[in-house]
């Protein structure tokens, strides 16, 4: 059985930072390739970060380029996302998604598996 924890969320004063981690078990995590997502209330699930099999190649979302950094630990079967200069509009529930295929996607239908969601709350 394939699982994706998240952990990390809260709330956080806008300006700060959070280390949102992603464990995965039930599947060969290196095989797989990762993305970060999130939804705000009301809105669409939204792409934030991808990243490749090994960890060579990353993409982030333009609006939270420079502040965002996804990576990956193969040796551990998790992906991170080290949130920087946190804004009130990144508040959210982010989820983690592990995609078969190689390339990059950009949308939620294109991942296999998914986590539950960890809450961040950025206030102003």
């Amino acid at each position: 059985q394939v699982q994706l924890v998240e952990s990390g969320g809260g709330l956080v004063q806008a300006g700060g930072s959070l280390r949102l981690s992603c464990t995965t078990s039930g599947l060969t995590f290196s095989s797989y390739a990762m993305g970060w997502f999130r939804q705000a209330p009301g809105k669409a699930r939204e792409f934030v970060a991808f990243i490749t099999r090994s960890g060579g190649s990353t993409t982030t979302k333009d609006s939270v380029k420079g502040r965002f950094t996804i990576s990956r630990d193969n040796a551990k079967n998790s992906v991170y996302l080290q949130m920087n200069s946190l804004k009130p509009e990144d508040t959210a529930v982010y989820f983690c998604a592990a995609r078969r295929d190689s390339w990059l996607g950009y949308s939620q239908y294109e991942y296999d598996y998914w986590g539950q969601g960890t809450q961040v709350t950025v206030s102003s």
